[in-house]
């Protein structure tokens, strides 16, 4: 079983001591987002873990706990979001500088193959326009330098709650957004794309693209995925992964894991980000966190069978948890 930590918020920036509690108790709750009824436990011991995926923008605060993680013989990996935007984008993340210190820290703890770069999103608009992407991207993949193997890129996807929360944020400073995935875009992503390229052959970088549906292979840059049941077999020796994980896009090539993480929790309060969608939540959210319970938020005094699989259905007293 893989365990995503996470999709929905950043626990290694915020959560890492509850995550830990979690590891040390050896299960953890999960919430339905679109049903807080529905609850599932499963399991974080060695033996049932194949991996842990960790995502973040600042893992600073979860570094002074690798040594026990390793104790544990948990195998994890982590994709690790730099980006180089102002605060009107990412308005509370730490600067660039610190990141890549951090960045480079933790490679030089786990190896360079465990920490994989992601420039995600790509946003194309009259103040980062595609000059302005490769520049950034050529800088910080120098700083980069055997701190790292891949590099990972996906552009803003123009759907949903997400762009609500963009449009807003840009509302009034004159910045003009551009859908980089348009037709009449055409050309600009592709110089992106192929700059992108060169940057990582530049610097040795394997480079893929995540959750695209635009094919890239005559530029050489494969589909990728964030939770890679490939790469997860050949970092830990373990047996190949190739379920996809049906509760995502078509176009993600993620295989099918277990998030630890609950929407609307995170500080950072990227622009872009879909996974903090309704802006009255967050505060909310983060009041009833509890490092101490199970579930990331609130407490659950109810007993639950702990799964060690992700293909189990879970009970809890006369009721059938179904998994999701």
């Amino acid at each position: 079983m893989i365990i995503s930590a996470s999709r929905r918020t950043d626990i290694p920036a915020f959560y890492s001591d509850w995550f830990m509690n979690r590891v040390r108790e050896g299960f953890f709750y999960r919430v339905n987002p679109f049903n807080s009824n529905q609850v599932s436990g499963f399991s974080l011991k060695p033996e049932d873990v194949d991996a842990i995926c960790f995502w973040t923008k600042n893992p600073k605060p979860l570094l002074k706990h690798l040594d026990e993680l390793n104790a544990r013989e948990l195998n994890y990996y982590f994709q690790f979001t730099l980006n180089p935007y102002d605060t009107t984008f990412e308005p509370h993340v730490p600067s660039v500088k610190e990141r890549i210190a951090t960045f480079k820290e933790l490679a030089g703890r786990i190896g360079a193959e465990r920490v994989v770069w992601r420039y995600d999103p790509v946003i194309l608009s009259s103040v980062t326009p595609v000059a302005w992407h490769l520049e950034q991207a050529e800088q910080i993949a120098s700083q980069l330098k055997d701190s790292t193997s891949r590099l990972v890129f996906s552009f803003y996807d123009f759907y949903g709650k997400g762009q609500g929360r963009l449009n807003n944020a840009l509302n009034g400073t004159g910045i003009k957004l551009e859908d980089i995935t348009a037709p009449n875009h055409k050309d600009a992503l592709e110089k992106i794309a192929r700059g992108f390229k060169v940057i990582a052959d530049r610097h040795g970088l394997q480079i893929f693209s995540c959750s695209e549906d635009i094919d890239l292979n005559a530029i050489g840059i494969q589909h990728g995925a964030c939770i890679d049941g490939t790469l997860i077999s050949e970092l830990f020796g373990t047996a190949a992964i190739n379920a996809k994980d049906k509760n995502q896009r078509k176009s993600c090539g993620c295989v099918e894991s277990a998030d630890m993480g609950i929407y609307n929790t995170c500080h950072f309060r990227c622009a872009y980000c879909y996974a903090n969608f309704n802006e009255g939540m967050i505060d909310g959210n983060c009041g009833k966190h509890n490092p101490h319970s199970p579930a990331l938020l609130v407490s659950y005094d109810r007993t639950i069978e702990i799964q060690t699989s992700l293909h189990k259905k879970n009970k809890c007293g006369g009721c059938q948890q179904t998994l999701f």
